[in-house]
């Protein structure tokens, strides 16, 4: 699942293991763009789908390249680790990769500034596709850095509001709530407490919480994680301290810390049938639209619900919008065939019955503005909340950084001091960790 991919904490373990390509493929980005891609040749596509019937939909993708491409065949290699890739991408060599597929969105700055992938601008600009018009305005965003194009999105997550609707009917709550001080009083409405514990929790707030990131939270408020000069914005912008205090806030209306992370160490897996949205152990759950299938398939014994993520009250107006990230695809700088290699992207990105048919296969968001509004789309009526949420112009994402997802690390780490009271002065906190993001990136230049 897609989705897994991009916890936090496998996002820094792949931005480290990136960090090598900063020297080793930059100037590479011209090796392979002088190739005939109408000549028969051998591409290898390297991918990290990794379930079968995941791997079956890639397959499924490329036959159909193959058959409006016959002289372009495709050699698939799949379940493959961005470390495993980072390191083809610095050897090179006709079995390394021509085509990539990678989950960590994170990884794109350093994609892009190190060289690794070539920039697809002048390839799209000579396809006369306009990725601007093509893609949803967040997805457009987190596959280019300085102005680099190096990646180009290959299906999406979009995050939302899961609810479970029998227990919203005997609390009294008649709509999922569309701002957060809704969200604050459907969340204590829903929480039974028992004792040290609870009979049900309203929902989950701390960080440690599966899906319940400071950039999936936050997104709702629409930060800007940097100004104009680079430098973190974390302690000027008002987003974040909004965006702290209401988490901050929720753990200790419903409970505290402590009894909360009690809890939770009762509590099922994110994968798992256990997962506790699936039990009704809590009662509303932030996540991705992978969740549906998976909370269907543990069948539940409540009717469920599904709905944007609320938004903050002076905000009202954005309601539907949310957190956008996906899967990204790209050229590597050190292939020979460039030219038949962006024949295979051009093909799975933007070929409108491609992405759909794909989107239908791997049940996650096509990442096209004509794949969204496609009548080619299966889907429960359900899931149109996700291809909505990525449609929406005022949805964002995580900007990419030179360092890759390491700034996101920095602020999930404040917020767990935060929410924990480790760290009591919010103004100085957020001052500190912004100084820890410019010192990181300073010496990731």
């Amino acid at each position: 699942m897609p989705g897994m991919s991009r916890k936090a904490a496998v996002a820094l373990a792949a931005s480290a293991s990136i960090a090598l390509l900063a020297t080793a493929c930059t100037g590479q980005s011209s090796s392979g763009s002088d190739d005939d891609a109408s000549k028969d040749t051998t591409i290898n596509f390297w991918h990290a789908w990794s379930a079968p019937n995941e791997v079956k939909a890639v397959k499924t993708l490329v036959a159909g390249f193959e058959k409006a491409h016959p002289n372009i065949h495709v050699n698939i290699v799949g379940n493959v680790t961005d470390d495993k890739i980072n390191q083809a991408l610095r050897a090179g060599g006709d079995k390394a990769p021509d085509v990539i597929s990678s989950f960590t969105t994170n990884n794109v700055g350093k994609f892009c500034s190190s060289g690794a992938l070539v920039d697809l601008n002048p390839f799209f600009k000579k396809a006369d596709i306009d990725p601007e018009t093509t893609f949803p305005k967040a997805m457009n965003e987190y596959t280019q850095f300085d102005g680099n194009r190096c990646t180009v999105p290959l299906l999406g997550d979009a995050y939302g509001l899961y609810y479970n609707k029998t227990a919203f009917a005997k609390a009294g709550i008649k709509t999922p709530p569309k701002t957060w001080s809704e969200f604050e009083t459907d969340a204590k409405k829903l929480t039974i407490s028992d004792g040290d514990s609870y009979k049900q929790l309203g929902v989950m707030p701390n960080y440690h919480g599966w899906e319940t990131t400071t950039e999936h939270i936050f997104a709702q408020f629409s930060p800007t994680y940097f100004d104009s000069s680079g430098k973190s914005n974390v302690a000027k912008d008002p987003a974040f301290t909004a965006g702290f205090e209401l988490q901050k806030k929720l753990v200790d209306e419903l409970g505290g810390f402590k009894k909360l992370e009690k809890y939770r160490a009762t509590l099922g897996d994110e994968w798992g049938a256990k997962h506790p949205f699936h039990t009704g152990q809590v009662a509303m759950q932030l996540d991705g639209e992978w969740r549906l299938g998976m909370a269907l398939d543990a069948k539940p014994e409540f009717e469920i619900g599904v709905a944007p993520l609320p938004v903050p009250d002076d905000q009202a107006d954005q309601y539907g919008k949310g957190y956008i990230t996906g899967t990204i695809a790209g050229i590597a700088a050190t292939s020979h065939k460039q030219n038949a290699a962006w024949e295979l992207v051009k093909y799975m990105t933007t070929n409108t019955d491609a992405v759909v048919g794909f989107a239908n296969d791997i049940h996650n968001v096509p990442s096209t503005l004509a794949a969204l509004k496609s009548p080619k789309l299966k889907y429960d009526p359900r899931f149109k909340t996700f291809l909505d949420i990525a449609a929406n112009p005022n949805s964002t994402t995580s900007p990419a950084s030179i360092n890759g997802g390491q700034y996101l690390v920095t602020i999930q780490n404040f917020g767990y001091d935060f929410e924990s009271g480790k760290v009591k002065n919010l103004k100085s906190g957020l001052e500190s960790t912004a100084k820890q993001i410019d010192t990181d990136i300073a010496q990731a230049k």
